[in-house]
């Protein structure tokens, strides 16, 4: 893998249904790469079951979260201890009289997987669900939670890392939402 000039990380949700499934699976793939086109060879290996079926539901670049900016750089051996971490979160939640299983997927700047559920409990989503259930029955829960860098692939993980650095008062990405088909994303120019 050549590795020139700026990169940066994405997040996205991809979409499709596999051979024997009735409904649309979804998961989320994280990517480094110049832009989203780049990144769907790398989609394809995460989700090979997907390769010529597979659509984008949301998608965003990941530089900026809360106080902190999010860079990639090459993997350097001279790399120094970071004090934070970037986790994805997943929240589940359930309504009562519906049989959905409804998910919140965010990313947090945290020091360490404690912190990043508690910052992820004060999410809108979280609050929402958390008062109008009172019961645990209907309540929600954080279903997965990682740090970024262990969702990366291999190939990603041996050229590049993920340097944090304090930035406050910057706008965070945001968030495309909206069915994206990957040919017309390799037929944009």
């Amino acid at each position: 893998m050549e590795i020139s000039g700026h990169k940066d990380l994405f997040m996205v949700v991809i979409g499709g249904k596999p051979d024997g499934r009735f409904t649309e699976q979804h998961d989320v793939f994280f990517g480094i790469g110049d832009g989203l086109k780049d990144l769907v060879p790398s989609m394809y290996e995460f989700w090979p079951a997907l390769e010529g079926r597979m659509h984008i539901d949301s998608w965003r670049k990941v530089s900026q979260i809360g106080d902190y900016k999010i860079q990639i750089n090459p993997l350097s051996n001279q790399r120094q201890s970071q004090e934070k971490r970037l986790y994805f979160v997943n929240l589940g939640g359930y309504k009562p009289n519906d049989m959905e299983e409804y998910h919140y997927k965010q990313v947090v700047v945290a020091g360490s997987l404690a912190e990043a559920t508690k910052l992820a409990k004060e999410s809108v989503f979280w609050k929402h669900h958390e008062s109008s259930h009172i019961d645990d029955k209907y309540g929600i829960d954080v279903d997965d939670i990682y740090e970024v860098s262990d969702l990366l692939s291999p190939k990603f993980k041996e050229n590049y890392q993920i340097d944090i650095i304090e930035n406050p008062g910057t706008k965070e990405d945001s968030l495309e939402v909206g069915y994206l088909k990957i040919s017309k994303l390799l037929s944009e120019k």
